[in-house]
């Protein structure tokens, strides 16, 4: 009887350390977030009676700014899907190129404050008379993709990408990414005219 005690009382804390060994410790799910479809964009040309042309995708809304101080030639190229828009403004040049290029470099070093750090590409075409700069900018600063091209005699256009949202550089990555495609391909597009 002894013995059966002995196995019933074993058994009974082999059944408690089991019992008590099932229970997981609850630990939350870190954050997600929505996957993010990005279609095989499809260009067309902007068509209008801007100084300026390029090709944007077809899956944009191109719209005339019209927030206070836009001036004329001003256009957005919305993403709708995105909750982004690429805002452009273009100024003639009037023997104030340096000015231009100045007012504009300054902007775009505006966001080192939340800049992990900003990447200058330079893209020249002279048979276009195209003379690029591109910010990557890198962080969570509000505009991670600017631009300023010029023919260093009479235009100059600046383009800068904005979300409505909060910056947030890994969640917003493939979309930036998608988005700089895009505006490579606009700038390998554009052309000035006279």
């Amino acid at each position: 009887m002894k013995r059966f005690q002995s196995i019933a009382v074993l058994a009974a804390i082999i059944v408690f350390f089991a019992s008590a060994g099932c229970r997981r410790t609850e630990v939350p799910k870190p954050m997600g977030y929505f996957r993010i479809d990005l279609e095989e964009p499809v260009y067309v040309r902007l068509d209008s009676a801007m100084p300026y042309s390029f090709e944007y995708p077809k899956s944009t809304v191109i719209e005339s700014d019209v927030a206070p101080g836009a001036e004329p030639y001003w256009i957005n190229i919305l993403y709708p899907r995105h909750n982004a828009r690429v805002h452009l403004s273009y100024k003639e040049v009037e023997d104030n190129l340096y000015e231009l290029l100045e007012d504009n470099i300054k902007l775009a070093y505006k966001h080192v404050v939340k800049a992990d750090g900003i990447d200058e590409d330079i893209y020249v075409d002279e048979d276009k008379s195209l003379y690029v700069m591109l910010f990557d900018i890198k962080g969570d600063a509000a505009s991670p993709l600017q631009f300023l091209a010029t023919d260093s005699a009479r235009h100059f256009l600046r383009g800068s990408l904005y979300f409505y949202a909060r910056p947030n550089r890994d969640s917003l990555a493939p979309v930036i990414d998608y988005i700089k495609t895009d505006v490579v391909h606009l700038i390998e597009t554009l052309e000035w005219r006279d």
